[in-house]
């Protein structure tokens, strides 16, 4: 039992920190750009390019931004690293209630839903074509969610469906992801997405 209680808090502090990372990452994805831009594929369609803090309520989000001080200054193996299951429960239900809702939020942005958008983010690969190539994925604002660290909350997360299919040589590749956007949940093994999209068309970021 404390075994999983201190993988709990690493994961809880973990994800604090990359909620800065992927608001302070995809800032920088996307610095030059005004926040309206806008992108023309050959289809003829305008695509408003689209920032990761446009998905998330503003309450979440300053959760997010806002995690108790205990859990970024607990050091791993110190004595309260070691608190048992029971208290450490206690001091999350007590201390951080809204953090935790935020961690696990699936409240959306109404207004983003049938729009179309361009936006930039990471591949987690869920299914593939007989070629291999990627028909399914989750977007995630930084590198290593939901594979080498925690899933963002579900409003961070974006379920793709891309039957024209997707090539990834390297999961380190950002990219450009064009397409319609809708507030429908998706649930999977790995994570959950509050936000689905039909992609239209990619291209890697700085390609």
């Amino acid at each position: 039992m404390a075994s999983k209680t201190r993988m709990t808090k690493k994961w809880i502090r973990q994800l604090a920190s990359s909620s800065h990372l992927a608001i302070l990452l995809l800032a920088l994805l996307t610095v030059g750009m005004a926040h309206g831009a806008q992108d023309t594929n050959s289809n003829k369609t305008t695509y408003r390019t689209a920032h990761w803090d446009d998905l998330i309520p503003p309450d979440d989000l300053d959760a997010l931004v806002n995690p108790p001080m205990y859990l970024m200054e607990i050091e791993d193996g110190s004595l309260e690293d070691q608190i048992g299951g029971e208290i450490q429960k206690q001091l999350m239900e007590n201390s951080d209630s809204r953090y935790q809702q935020a961690l696990v939020s699936t409240k959306v942005m109404p207004e983003m839903d049938g729009q179309s958008i361009r936006i930039p983010g990471f591949v987690v690969p869920l299914e593939f074509n007989d070629e291999q190539v990627i028909t399914e994925f989750f977007l995630v604002p930084y590198f290593g969610a939901c594979i080498h660290t925690p899933p963002p909350p579900p409003n961070q997360i974006i379920y793709v469906n891309a039957p024209q299919g997707l090539t990834l040589e390297y999961l380190s590749d950002p990219f450009w992801i064009s397409g319609t956007i809708s507030t429908k949940l998706v649930e999977n093994d790995m994570a959950s997405a509050a936000y689905s999209l039909k992609m239209d068309s990619y291209e890697l970021y700085g390609g």
